[in-house]
């Protein structure tokens, strides 16, 4: 792959934020499927899509796979701790709701890059990711204060830790290319099929649930991975962060557009806390202010 700059692999790792707003209603398609069988089934699309594009561009598909043990737990640990825990969120608990919980992750993200080296937390990044969190808390409403569900948000939780820790980490092995991300599909499904054949019973996806599936394999479960691992390892990690707050909005719209949540009066309110803070926390505010005083002052002389 020719060398990006930061905006070309920021803008790149932007376009994953629209592949995963299908992600919720894809695995309500996919219906009452085992969630371990489920993320294998997806992966499992995903790496055959890989070895095609591979051989579409005649690369090698083992060179990118020679990575040490640090890289493999990092990529494989990533991918199907948080696959198999959003899977167990999406069955356990109100989709909208989990689904929310979850991408708790684009603010821990947010405070979490201010510890690598050559990156600053900055106090509009703080604000910003804030203002992300309220608009998601504005979408869950009330709900949930209802009763059951306490194995499913316990797993959007944790899929909030699993997935932040895993984009900020991928930022320290920028050496790694983007590649190896297909054996790391390949190793998660596998163990996702490993552990459906120990913990569940079998039960196969059934008519349209095949279409959830695939879906699955061809978009959030499988292309997203590669222009989010070119964004976070070398573009703007704290502006992806923010635009990361634009999924649970756009992913509750498709939801409710597909029959699978109802609509909420507090949706536009939080479209609008939500498109504050990426708007603050990307600075986007203060260039434009920067602008309009050095207009100003253009004018006046």
């Amino acid at each position: 792959m020719p060398a990006l700059n930061r905006h070309q692999a920021t803008a790149i790792g932007a376009t994953t934020i629209l592949n995963w707003s299908l992600l919720a209603t894809l695995t309500q398609l996919s219906g009452a499927v085992p969630p371990f069988l489920l993320t294998g089934l997806a992966f499992g699309i995903a790496f055959l899509c890989f070895l095609v594009w591979n051989l579409v561009r005649r690369e090698s598909n083992i060179a990118p796979l020679r990575q040490p043990p640090s890289v493999w737990a990092l990529g494989v640990g990533g991918l199907f701790g948080y696959h198999a825990l959003y899977f167990v969120a999406q069955q356990n608990a109100p989709p909208a709701n989990a689904g929310l919980i979850s991408y708790l992750w684009p603010l821990l993200i947010v405070l979490f890059v201010g510890l690598l080296p050559g990156e600053r937390l900055l106090p509009r990044h703080v604000m910003g990711g804030l203002l992300g969190f309220a608009g998601a808390a504005l979408l869950i409403g009330g709900d949930l204060g209802g009763g059951g569900g306490a194995l499913g948000y316990g797993a959007a939780f944790a899929c909030a830790l699993v997935w932040s820790g895993y984009s900020v980490m991928s930022r320290a092995k920028k050496a790694v290319p983007t590649s190896a991300v297909g054996g790391f599909c390949l190793v998660t499904a596998l163990l996702a099929v490993a552990c459906h054949g120990l913990f569940e019973a079998p039960r196969w996806p059934q008519g349209i649930e095949w279409l959830g599936v695939v879906g699955l394999g061809l978009g959030p479960v499988g292309s997203a991975f590669f222009t989010w691992d070119i964004g976070v390892k070398h573009g703007d990690l704290h502006l992806l962060g923010m635009l990361a707050y634009a999924t649970p909005l756009l992913s509750t719209v498709v939801l409710v557009m597909a029959g699978y949540a109802e609509a909420s009066p507090l949706l536009a309110l939080a479209a609008g806390v939500i498109t504050l803070g990426m708007l603050i926390g990307s600075g986007a505010l203060r260039r434009r202010r920067g602008m309009k005083q050095k207009t100003a002052h253009a004018d006046a002389t």
